[in-house]
């Protein structure tokens, strides 16, 4: 039987808005799982999506902050950017930092329309890419990978992304529910880290650890009614799919908020970099820039 070995025992469990961390010692291995509700909905309400967009977005922010739960808590920021020149959706980006999430979808309402109602990846953005791009905080660098969108959905494309470019084999599961409380998303991501990540070819490692085969399999048992289950703590998943192994460790992450960035001062600073000429094309009757933020739908008057 498991050891699930927990931080402070009068840690409450975790249901929704906050990552859960988790690793498997024995089996080379580590996860992150997170529900969302509150947030998602925070998010959403600054935009009036359809339901197809609402849903492509929903699991885009689950797969963001799964991506950014890697990563340590110091400022460190990843973001996802998926990108078509042909598709009903020709832009979705995401992003995540330190438990703020942000993210929006620019479509064309009318090709949408056309698509029904639960049209396929392919459908929604034809012949795409993925862009996923880690920021690291204190001067340790940035690093993208790009892979194309391929596959049933965005967790698919994302499984691409690090076996290509980070040759780690991985596993992502997300489900999404609309109804009328409102959006909940959630999702389990588990990763295979043999030797500690370094010194060795980590695609190598798959063909002779066969750990990772079993992890896989426990973890695609995860039903989508279970990750959208409220009354199930995500605690109680990892110990559902993982209670045979020797130990499973567990780690409360970041509380997850919408969070965005957007400012004055920033927007001041981007339009500073246009030539005269251009702002002045920009300013209106009254020597004002409007600036809408994409992702909060704020509107900013900006004299420069």
């Amino acid at each position: 039987m498991a050891a699930m070995d927990a931080t402070p025992q009068n840690t409450p469990e975790t249901y929704s808005g906050r990552l859960l961390a988790f690793t498997i010692p024995t089996r080379h291995a580590r996860g992150r799982l997170v529900r969302l509700d509150r947030t998602l909905d925070d998010i959403l309400a600054a935009h009036d999506y359809p339901a197809p967009v609402t849903h492509l977005l929903a699991e885009a922010l689950v797969l963001a902050v799964l991506m950014g739960g890697l990563v340590k808590d110091d400022g460190s920021q990843v973001t996802m950017q998926a990108q078509t020149e042909a598709g009903a959706v020709s832009l979705l980006v995401c992003d995540y930092k330190g438990g703020e999430l942000r993210g929006y979808v620019d479509f064309d309402a009318a090709r949408l329309a056309e698509l029904g109602a639960n049209p396929s990846l392919f459908a929604l953005f034809g012949k795409g890419y993925l862009a996923i791009t880690f920021d690291l905080a204190g001067g340790r660098g940035r690093y993208q990978g790009i892979v194309p969108l391929e596959g049933d959905n965005l967790s698919d494309a994302c499984e691409r992304y690090f076996y290509q470019s980070e040759q780690v084999p991985t596993l992502i599961r997300c489900a999404v529910r609309s109804d009328g409380k409102g959006v909940s998303a959630a999702g389990l991501l588990v990763q295979h880290l043999p030797e500690g990540e370094e010194g060795r070819e980590r695609l190598h490692s798959k063909l002779d650890h066969p750990e990772w085969d079993h992890v896989a399999i426990l973890a695609g048992s995860l039903r989508h009614d279970e990750l959208l289950d409220s009354a199930l703590s995500l605690e109680a998943i990892a110990w559902r799919l993982f209670h045979e192994e020797d130990e499973v460790r567990i780690q409360p992450g970041a509380d997850i908020a919408k969070g965005c960035r957007c400012s004055v001062d920033h927007y001041r600073e981007v339009l500073g970099r246009f030539p005269e000429e251009d702002r002045r094309d920009m300013r209106d009757e009254n020597g004002i820039v409007t600036v809408d933020c994409a992702f909060c739908s704020k509107q900013f008057g900006i004299e420069i």
